[in-house]
C-alpha cells in the first residue's frame, strides 16, 4: 500500500512502480519476497537506494518479473550502491542522516481485513471522529465485533491522508500471552521514525517525550489496538497537530473521553444482510447464494457476531461437501454452539473469557449469575437476587460489565446480553440457588406490586417454605407504578414462569402466575390462557388447594373473554367447589362472581345476578371489603343488562360508595361509572347518563384501559352519532387490536 510521495527518480520509483501495476500493497510484497515491511517502504522512499542483490532478485519474483524485468530492476539498484569512500571523504554528520531517516514513510500496519463487508455508518463515524486538531478516536465495542477490522479497513482507505507514516501496536490489553512493555512498543515506534537503535533513550520518560517530539510535526496515524485502560493509552499518544490516533477496546475507557477528548465510535453486531455478505465474502458468493434461508439463519445463530460467523465460516471452508444448512441445523442446539463457534484457541468463549479474566471478581460472579437469568433482561433487584447480594452492589456490577461490554443497557436500569454471551455465561457456576433466588426475587416483588395495583385485596398467598427473601424489594409508590412495572416486566415473567416450571418449583410457578393477576385484569384479552394453564398445572403438582382455586377463577375470567364460555364454566365450578370444601369464603365468593359473568354472558341473567347476591352474603359475612364492593359491582352489571335500571343505579351507586380513593383509578370504578351511566339513560335521564359515560370513558383513556374505553364509548355512540366520539372509539379499537 502506497503510503506518500516516493523518491523522484531511480530505483525506490521503479519499485513503487512495478508493485502498483502488480496491484500489490506493501505488506503483500514484503511478505511474498521475505522483507520487512519497514524495508520496503525505505527502499521506496529512497533511504535505501541499492539493496542488496539478493533481495533484489526475491523482489523481483514476487513482481513475476521475468529475466529481463529483474535485470532492469537489478541495474536500477546497482546505480544506488555506495562506492568505496575515498581516505579523505568524512562521514555524513549525524544531522543529514536523520534528514533521510526523516525522509521515509513507515507502514506498520497489518494488512487489510479480507471479506470485509458494510459498516459504513461505522466507518463514516470514525472519518468524523478523524477530524479536527490531534484527534483521538475510540472505537469500543464487545469481543468479537470487529473493531479491529474497522479500523484496519478504515485506515488502509485512508492511507494518502498520512503521508508521514501509520504506526500500529497491539497492546493485548485482552489476550493470553500479556501486555507488552510501554518500552517495547517505543522501539518499535522510534526506529519506524528514523531514530537508531542504539540512540533510544534507555528510559520510558525520555523515549515517550522523543516520540512526541518527533510526532509533533508529521501527519502520522497512530493505531493503538486492544487497549486495556486508559493509563495504557496516554504515553503513546503523539500530540502533534496533525496526528491521528486509533485506539480501540472492549472497554469504554471513560477516562481516556474525559482527559484527551477522546471521540466514542462504537461498533454493534452486524445485522442480517450483512453478516449474510460476510460468509459470502470467506466462502464466495455461489455457495451462500445457493442456500440463502440458512445463510440468513447461520447469521442470525451467531448472533451478528464477526468472530462468531468467520468461525462458522472457517468450518465450512473446512469442508466443502457440508451444506450450509446442516450447519445452520447444528448451531441450533443451544448445548452445542459455543463449542462449534471456536476453532483451535480462537472464537467466542476465548475472547469472552480472556474478556472476564480482566474483571474483579464480585463482577465475574455476578455475571455467571446472570446466565440462570431465566429471562432477556434484569434490573438490580433481579441481579443482586442472582448473585445472592444487595442492589446497589449489583448496579456497580452491572456498570462494570457494561464497560466491558458484556451486557448492555437498553433502557434506565435495565441491562441484556447478547445471546452467545448469554450462554457463556450460562456455562458457568453459579451456585446451586441461583435459579431459585431469582424466581423468589419474582414472588416478593410481585406481590408488592400486587398490594400497589389493588390495595386492600387480600394476600396473594402464603410464600414457600423454603422462601429465599431477597436483600432487598422494589418499592411501588402507586398502580400506575406497580402496572408500569408490570408492563415492562411481562415477557420475563412468562419465561420465570417457564423455567420454574421446567425445573419441578411448582410452588413458585403458580404463585408467580398468580402475581399477575392485577395486569390479567387490566389486559384480559391479551392471550393469558396458556401462561394460566402452566400455573394450574404446577398448583395441581404442589398440592395447593387455594392456589388451584384462584388460578382456576382467573382462568374462567379469561375464558369468558376469549368467548369459550364452555370451559369457563368447567373452571369456575370447580374453583368454587374447592373453596367452598375448604371453608374459604373469600375465594367462594369471588368464584362465584366470575361464574356468574360466564351464566350473564349465556343469558341467563336471573341466575347470574342469584349468584352475586350469594357472593355478596360470602364477603359481609367475611368482613371483606373488596370483595363487597366487587359483588356489587357485577351484580350491578347484571341489572343493567335485565333492565332493571332502577335497582341497577342503586347498586351501582352503593358499590361506589366504597371508593375511599377519590384521586385513584381503577377498573371497578370504571365499570361502575358505565353502569350507571346506562341506568340513568335507562331512566329516562339522559344528560346524567352521557355525563357517566363520559367520565368513565376519560378515565380509561387516561388510565390506559382500552377495553373499558371501547365499552364507554360505544354505549355513548348509541345515544350520539358524534364524529369525534366515532374518532375516539375507533382509536381505542385500534390500540387495543395493536397491543393484543
Amino acid at each position: 500500500m502506497d503510503t506518500g510521495t516516493p523518491a523522484t527518480g531511480g530505483f525506490g520509483a521503479l519499485l513503487q512502480r512495478l508493485r502498483t501495476e502488480a496491484g500489490l500493497s506493501q505488506e503483500e510484497l514484503a511478505h511474498a519476497a521475505g522483507v520487512s515491511v519497514r524495508a520496503l517502504s525505505y527502499m521506496e522512499r529512497g533511504h535505501t537506494r541499492g539493496p542488496q542483490r539478493r533481495t533484489v532478485q526475491a523482489l523481483a519474483a514476487a513482481l513475476g518479473r521475468d529475466a529481463a524485468g529483474a535485470l532492469e530492476l537489478e541495474q536500477a539498484a546497482s546505480l544506488g550502491r555506495p562506492r568505496p569512500a575515498r581516505p579523505a571523504e568524512a562521514p555524513r554528520p549525524a544531522a543529514a542522516a536523520d534528514a533521510e531517516a526523516r525522509a521515509g514513510a513507515p507502514d506498520l500496519l497489518p494488512r487489510a481485513p479480507r471479506g470485509f463487508h458494510g459498516r459504513e455508518a461505522e466507518l463514516a463515524a470514525l472519518s468524523r471522529a478523524a477530524e479536527g486538531e490531534a484527534p483521538v478516536c475510540l472505537v469500543i465495542g464487545p469481543a468479537g465485533v470487529g473493531k479491529t477490522a474497522l479500523v484496519l479497513h478504515w485506515a488502509h482507505q485512508r492511507g494518502a491522508g498520512f503521508p508521514d507514516g501509520r504506526l500500529y501496536a497491539d497492546l493485548r490489553g485482552f489476550g493470553d500471552t500479556g501486555e507488552p512493555a510501554l518500552m517495547e512498543v517505543l522501539r518499535e515506534f522510534l526506529p519506524a521514525l528514523g531514530v537508531p537503535h542504539d540512540r533510544i533513550p534507555e528510559s520510558v520518560t525520555g523515549a515517550a517525550a522523543l516520540f512526541r517530539s518527533l510526532a509533533a510535526d508529521r501527519r502520522l496515524l497512530v493505531v493503538l489496538d486492544n487497549a486495556r485502560d486508559s493509563d495504557q493509552v496516554r504515553p503513546l499518544l503523539p500530540g502533534g497537530r496533525h496526528c491521528v490516533t486509533v485506539v480501540t477496546s472492549r472497554h469504554r475507557l471513560p477516562g481516556l473521553i474525559v482527559t484527551d477528548t477522546a471521540q466514542p465510535v462504537a461498533v454493534d453486531v452486524l445485522g442480517p444482510e450483512d453478516g449474510t455478505m460476510l460468509l459470502a465474502g470467506v466462502l464466495g458468493t455461489e455457495r451462500v447464494h445457493a442456500e440463502p434461508a440458512a445463510a440468513r439463519r447461520l447469521a442470525e445463530l451467531c448472533g451478528g457476531l464477526p468472530l462468531a460467523l468467520r468461525v462458522a465460516a472457517a468450518r465450512l471452508a473446512q469442508r466443502p461437501g457440508w451444506s450450509l444448512g446442516a450447519m445452520a441445523a447444528e448451531l441450533s442446539d443451544e448445548s452445542r454452539r459455543l463449542g462449534l463457534l471456536d476453532v483451535e484457541d480462537t472464537g467466542v468463549r476465548a475472547a469472552l473469557r480472556v474478556t472476564l479474566q480482566q474483571l474483579p471478581s464480585p463482577v465475574s460472579r455476578q455475571f455467571a449469575g446472570l446466565g440462570r437469568h431465566p429471562g432477556t433482561h434484569v434490573d438490580r433487584y433481579a441481579a443482586a437476587a442472582l448473585a445472592g447480594t444487595d442492589p446497589a452492589a449489583a448496579e456497580d456490577c452491572l456498570e462494570r460489565l457494561a464497560v466491558a461490554h458484556l451486557v448492555t443497557e437498553t433502557a434506565p436500569g435495565r441491562w441484556t446480553m447478547h445471546d452467545l454471551v448469554r450462554l457463556y455465561a450460562r456455562s458457568l457456576d453459579a451456585g446451586p440457588d441461583a435459579l431459585k433466588r431469582v424466581l423468589d426475587h419474582y414472588v416478593a416483588t410481585g406481590t408488592a406490586a400486587v398490594a400497589a395495583a389493588e390495595p386492600g385485596n387480600e394476600e396473594c398467598f402464603p410464600l414457600p417454605a423454603d422462601h429465599l427473601p431477597p436483600a432487598a424489594v422494589r418499592e411501588f409508590a402507586d398502580r400506575s407504578a406497580a402496572v408500569a412495572w408490570y408492563a415492562a416486566e411481562r415477557d420475563d415473567l412468562a419465561l420465570a414462569v417457564a423455567a420454574s416450571h421446567a425445573a419441578g418449583l411448582h410452588g413458585r410457578t403458580w404463585r408467580i402466575v398468580l402475581t399477575l393477576w392485577p395486569l390479567i385484569v387490566w389486559r384480559v384479552r391479551d392471550g393469558w390462557a396458556p401462561l394460566l394453564e402452566t400455573g394450574l398445572e404446577a398448583a395441581r403438582a404442589d398440592a395447593d388447594r387455594h392456589g388451584e382455586s384462584r388460578i382456576l377463577n382467573v382462568l374462567g375470567w379469561v375464558l369468558i373473554e376469549e368467548g369459550r364460555i364452555p370451559e369457563a364454566l368447567a373452571h369456575l365450578a370447580a374453583a368454587s367447589a374447592l373453596a367452598s370444601r375448604a371453608g374459604d369464603a373469600v375465594a367462594e365468593a369471588n368464584a362465584l362472581i366470575v361464574l356468574a359473568v360466564a351464566q350473564g354472558a349465556l343469558g341467563s341473567l336471573d341466575e347470574a345476578e342469584e349468584g352475586c347476591e350469594r357472593a355478596l352474603e360470602l364477603a359481609r359475612g367475611a368482613a371483606d371489603r373488596t370483595i363487597e364492593r366487587l359483588a356489587l359491582q357485577h351484580l350491578a352489571r347484571h341489572r343493567a343488562d335485565a333492565g332493571k335500571w332502577r335497582r341497577a343505579l342503586d347498586t351501582a351507586t352503593e358499590a361506589l360508595a366504597f371508593d375511599d380513593r377519590p384521586d385513584t383509578t381503577d377498573v371497578p370504578r370504571i365499570l361502575l361509572l358505565m353502569v350507571r351511566g346506562e341506568a340513568l339513560l335507562g331512566l329516562g335521564d339522559e344528560d346524567a347518563g352521557v355525563r357517566q359515560l363520559e367520565e368513565a370513558a376519560r378515565e380509561a383513556e387516561t388510565a390506559g384501559y382500552e377495553d373499558g374505553a371501547v365499552r364507554a364509548l360505544a354505549a355513548l355512540l348509541k345515544v350520539s352519532p358524534d364524529p369525534a366520539l366515532r374518532a375516539r372509539h375507533d382509536a381505542a379499537v385500534a390500540r387495543l387490536t395493536t397491543r393484543a
